[in-house]
Formats: C-alpha cells, structure tokens, sequence
C-alpha cells in the first residue's frame, strides 16, 4: 500500500494562484524542538498548553498529522536531519553517548559516537551555495571535532557535546555559549540570538539552525508562566504539568520573536520556516496520547512529532497533509527549496517533499523505515520497524517477535493484529529486512554475559563523542 497517496488538503478559500517566483534564493529557519510530543501545541490538539504564536505558524503554512522522527531518541533524529541518511545508515543509532546494559540479552553493535564533519550535510552545502549559516542552541552529535563549526556553521552558539542544558536559567554553563545576566531564559536567549543574526545578516540569504535545548529536562518554566498554569491545572487532562507547560511556553515566545523579526526585516514573504522535534515527548513531562508510550519507545508515542512548514508563494495557508513524512526528507527538501543541488556521490535515504507542499503531486516511496538495535529506559529494546500506508510493523530482535497495527483504525496501537494477518506480515517483515539489508543497518548480537537476573541494570554510557566504529 503506497504512503505517497496525495491527501494534503487546502485549508483557506482563497488558492495560491500563479507560483511565487522571488530573485533571492529564501532564507530558512529550521526549529528543532527537544522532546515536543506530538499534541504539545495547541493546533495539534492542547487544550493546556498556550502556543499562539507557533498556531499563528500553522495557519500561515501546512501543518503535517503523519510526520516521524528518524529514530525514538534524539542524536539519531538530529544526524538525519542533516544528511539525508537514515541512522541505520550513518551508523549513530542512540542518543551519544547511549546507555548500556551490560547483562541484556543482546550487545548492542560497535555503533558511531559521533556526526564525522567529512559527511556531507545541509550547512555546508548551503554555505557553499552562498548562505549565511547558524546553528543556535543545542548540537549533541560529538566531541568538539564535530561542533557545529566545523561542520560548515559560521558560527555555533550554545552547542556542545551534552544532549541537555545544566540550567535553563544563567549562568548557563554552556561552555559555547557567553553567559547572559543573571536570570536570563535559555529559550528568550537562543531566539535573541536568532533574531541578531537575522538583522546581521538580512543582505543575504540565510540558515538558521535553531535546536532548542527545550523541552528537555530539567525542565524549568519563569515564575509568572507557572503560576499562570498551575491555576489552570485539570489532573483529568492528560498535559497538566505547569512546569513542562511554562517550558513549552518559552519555545512559542521564541518562535514570536522570530515572526515578529521577520516581519520588521520585510523578510517574512521570501523566509521558509520549519518546526518540529527529535522525537516524541517524554512520558512524565506530557503525554502523547492517543499514541502509545513516548521517547525511547518502540511505538508511535516515541517517533511520530508534530511539523508545520512555511513556505511563502508554495504552501497553502491552514493546509494540512497526512502523507507519512520522516526527517530524513528535510535534506533534500530545503536544498530544492533553495534551488541548490545536492552534494555529487552523496547518498540520500529522504525524499524531496515539494511536491507536497505544492499541492500538486506525491512521494515516489511507499514505506518509511527505523532501526534502533539498543536498549533505552522509555522502554524500548532493540527493534525495527516499517510504515507502509497505514500499517506499522514492529520487529523485536530478542525473540524476533513481531507486531502489526492498523494506525488508521487503532491510532494508540492496541489491538496487534499480527497472528490474523500472516501474509501482510510476512511481505513488511521481508521488506524491514531488505532495507537493513540496502542500508547496512548493524544488528545487536547475543551477548555472552546474558544474566536475565540483571538484565535490566544498566550503566554509565561510554565517554561522548569518540569513534567506535
């Protein structure tokens, strides 16, 4: 069953009309949210949670209901998005540096710490076609051979090698990051800092990566943004943390300030803007429901996020579309956008979405794949999976058992549909298997301390940011 059908559907009554055309080549804003379930905004469903202005977005672009992370953690999710390349592929399969189970049942393969700055990716093709590039806030893909500045950033502001910031509230301890007064907001900062860049450099086109160390833990919110959401508490709505709530709060604030910059550097009409996350949201913090469990999960909680995409003259203001889309498409997407080719011998897993966000045709696949041959303590073991049309297929690689689920008719995954319908089991299943196959995928291996009495004890993951394989 193809995930390409055309369902993207226009939500205003006025049509686009002639295509844009526009001289300059757009700028692009790229905001990469850390741990942002797929309900955590208010146009993807929060009745809690207040994000006006990331709603504001949504109306002004094409927002996507079937979007997926690359993988249920976010390294993985992050290499991905910036080369194209599935993880299996790039062989950074865990958040680096990982966590290890040294009695589980299986041992995990000699996997990559590290986005190797020789692999292509969209910063560097983008400055070569002339772009200005900036990477704002988090990075968490290696040791400091493989900060943003070497791998085609002009400049890196805030990130380094830890997936998580030691305080949302300065002094930061951002070694990559000059401390601000006292008091000042990790978020307020990193959209100021977007903002300045923008100013500086509105002459030429620019791209701007900013990975928001937000939502993750630990996660802080301003005193008057918490009080104004405990008063509105409800424990029967599934988001009812305040503190989350004020955290995903600060992530709308900057997208504020990032339209409102825009708008004063008559920049907005040749700018495309992207939001979306690294995975799905963690469980504790919010909920992803109706989708089962979250980050570091085998199941649609843990990989499918939220996406809004605008592109002024293209995308259909209010449109949405329910095409499967995965983050290995953004390489080849905003280089289509910016008319620059990709990079000669590079492969690409992704596929262009402009078609989509036109309106005027499909993808050419009819699946999207994940492989995650490790242990996580959201609860997934090692897997793989496939999602073709509206079936998802979950292989477990301990006892090679697998799971089919109907998302169309069974969004939460409860009912496995596995043992009555063999034969579509066996075609996804031998499908999941050629990809790894293509891809190079690593398998986890039976490990020969096995201990199913401490299988489940897990350990310091190894120092970050060094090549193993």
């Amino acid at each position: 069953m193809k995930t390409g059908l055309f369902a993207c559907m226009a939500g205003g009554l006025i049509g686009l009309g002639a295509a844009f055309v526009n001289a300059a080549p757009p700028n692009i804003v790229f905001v990469l949210v850390d741990d942002m379930g797929w309900t955590d905004l208010g146009c993807f469903g929060s009745t809690y949670y207040e994000t006006p202005n990331i709603d504001r977005l949504a109306a002004q672009g094409m927002r996507f209901t079937d979007a997926y992370s690359a993988c249920t953690v976010c390294s993985p999710s992050r290499a991905c998005l910036m080369t194209g390349q599935y993880p299996a592929r790039l062989r950074i399969t865990d958040w680096i540096a990982g966590h290890k189970r040294p009695f589980a049942k299986l041992a995990v393969p000699d996997w990559t710490l590290r986005l190797a700055p020789e692999i292509p990716n969209l910063a560097r093709t983008l400055k070569a076609a002339g772009y200005a590039t900036a990477s704002i806030g988090k990075w968490h893909l290696g040791d400091e051979t493989c900060y943003p500045d070497k791998q085609g950033f002009d400049v890196n502001i805030g990130g380094y090698h830890r997936g998580q910031p030691p305080s949302y509230v300065a002094p930061y301890k951002i070694p990559t990051l000059p401390e601000g007064p006292d008091g000042e907001f990790l978020t307020d900062r990193e959209a100021a800092e977007a903002a300045r860049f923008m100013r500086e450099h509105r002459d030429r086109p620019f791209f701007i990566y900013l990975a928001h160390y937000a939502v993750h833990t630990p996660i802080a919110a301003k005193r008057q943004v918490f009080e104004k959401y405990k008063a509105k508490q409800d424990k029967e709505n599934p988001h009812h943390n305040p503190t989350y709530a004020g955290l995903v709060e600060s992530v709308d604030d900057a997208m504020g300030v990032i339209l409102r910059t825009l708008d004063d550097l008559r920049l907005a009409d040749n700018t495309v803007i992207v939001f979306t996350s690294d995975n799905g949201g963690l469980i504790g913090c919010t909920s992803n429901r109706p989708l089962r469990v979250g980050k570091g999960s085998a199941y649609e909680g843990g990989v499918r996020v939220p996406l809004i995409v605008k592109w002024p003259g293209a995308t259909a203001p209010g449109s949405v579309c329910s095409v499967p889309v995965i983050g290995a498409d953004f390489f080849p997407t905003l280089l289509a956008m910016a008319g620059v080719p990709q990079p000669a011998g590079h492969v690409v897993d992704g596929e262009s979405l402009v078609p989509l966000l036109k309106q005027n045709g499909t993808l050419a696949r009819d699946a999207i794949y994940w492989h995650y041959p490790h242990y996580h303590p959201g609860g997934a073991t090692p897997y793989g999976a496939i999602r073709a049309g509206d079936f998802r297929l979950v292989e477990f690689y301990e006892d090679r058992h697998v799971e089919l689920y109907n998302l169309k008719d069974d969004i939460g995954e409860t009912r496995d549909l596995a043992a009555s319908r063999p034969d579509q089991v066996a075609e996804l299943k031998a499908r999941l298997h050629a990809w790894r196959e293509r891809v190079g995928a690593q398998m986890p291996t039976p490990n020969p301390d096995y201990d199913p009495a401490k299988a489940n004890q897990g350990q310091r993951p190894a120092k970050p940011g060094k090549p193993r394989s």
